[in-house]
């Protein structure tokens, strides 16, 4: 076994950090009060090569593997942008993977170059009102008419669709089957036509520079050579992505816990009451070495689900296990570090409560902590399904 990065691992660390190095507080705290889309951010990532971190190197990518990704990812969460910045080239990283394990070669050729070097931007459209995590259950219909198909329907939780080009839509092309839910559900990508489908942003907690949307399709028009893979085989195709998902998640989480803590102590040793610095008192010692424990545990889950993945073995209990313990201690060292700052870690000049906010996207998606509880309970206990 080895805990250290290697060179080339620590290599990526340091040049993601230095690519992105201009990018400080201000500029985060600024897209938080404005909302606007960090476009520059995401140019300059883009500019350096990183959005093909995973992506194969004949399309122009780096044919790297999610470890490689989970270093990227928690070098950008942990600079101070926390789930703005990662969320909005986070995408990229993982959303082309249906793509890459079932796209035809046009489709490859087509698409992915213009992920890999920032020319598309993508969103995800699989989350419905009525639906949540039952995806099977979703009831967006694409009705085959002639070379295409004509989507109606709505999707929720959708991000960055005010400013993408392109969707990765799941879609019902058969009726539901009670015997086989997972089938008769297909995977487009395609251009988002805004003449027939309705942008509607969600006003959230946190994260305000990267939009949150309900979609609304009528009529849109797709392609049949949008359709990657099988008709009716895109559920199959959409759930091979989501253990990489995962992992790349708990580790942005683990980075915005991190960078909460490291702020924190900054500031325990700098603040005086008392005629001492706060820092020596173990009522505030405590609470942060607590967090920097649980976030290690978290960050080395997280590593070996990653070392699983790269190898090509199963990994679906490790990725949700990763993803639950990131996001518990990722929320926790942020509340934490906000508790330490006092009544200043309420003020935003501070950061560490836009953290706590941002901190909540991990938490909640892109699945529930209890839902990850019960996969975890029934794939590594043998317990029996329980929703």
């Amino acid at each position: 076994m080895d805990f250290g990065l290697t060179d080339d691992h620590q290599a990526i660390v340091d040049g993601v950090t230095a690519t992105i190095g201009r990018f400080g507080d201000d500029y985060w705290l600024e897209r938080d009060r404005d909302g606007g889309f960090p476009h520059e951010f995401y140019r300059t990532v883009a500019d350096g090569g990183w959005l093909g971190i995973a992506m194969p190197e004949e399309f122009g990518g780096a044919g790297l593997g999610v470890t490689e990704a989970a270093l990227m990812m928690a070098a950008i969460a942990g600079s101070g942008g926390a789930m703005a910045a990662a969320s909005s080239v986070h995408m990229n990283i993982f959303g082309p993977h249906a793509i890459v394990k079932h796209g035809s070669d046009d489709q490859k050729a087509r698409w992915l170059p213009g992920l890999i070097d920032g020319t598309y931007k993508m969103c995800f459209a699989v989350t419905e009102p009525d639906a949540g995590l039952d995806t099977t259950r979703i009831k967006t219909r694409a009705d085959r008419d002639g070379d295409g198909y004509v989507v109606h329907g709505q999707k929720i939780w959708t991000s960055t669709a005010q400013v993408t080009e392109k969707v990765m839509l799941l879609a019902r092309t058969a009726p539901r089957d009670d015997a086989s839910p997972a089938d008769g559900l297909s995977l487009f990508f395609t251009d988002l036509d805004r003449e027939a489908a309705t942008v509607r942003e969600i006003e959230k907690m946190g994260r305000k520079a990267v939009d949150s949307n309900e979609i609304f399709f009528d009529g849109m028009r797709v392609p049949a050579a949008d359709r990657i893979g099988e008709e009716g085989k895109g559920f199959r195709y959409l759930i091979q992505s989501l253990n990489p998902e995962r992992i790349l998640v708990a580790a942005e989480a683990v980075a915005i816990g991190r960078d909460a803590i490291r702020r924190a102590a900054e500031y325990a040793k700098e603040r005086t009451v008392f005629e001492r610095p706060i820092g020596q008192n173990q009522a505030i010692q405590h609470p942060l070495a607590v967090s920097w424990s649980e976030l290690d545990a978290a960050w080395l889950c997280a590593m070996k689900a990653a070392w699983l993945y790269d190898r090509g073995d199963p990994c679906g209990v490790e990725a949700n296990t990763a993803k639950y313990l990131a996001a518990e201690a990722g929320f926790d060292a942020c509340k934490a570090a906000v508790a330490a700052h006092g009544g200043m870690g309420y003020a935003k000049e501070f950061h560490v409560e836009r953290l706590l906010r941002e901190v909540m996207v991990p938490y909640l998606a892109p699945v529930s902590q209890q839902l990850v509880l019960n996969f975890i309970a029934e794939r590594a206990l043998g317990l029996p399904k329980s929703y």
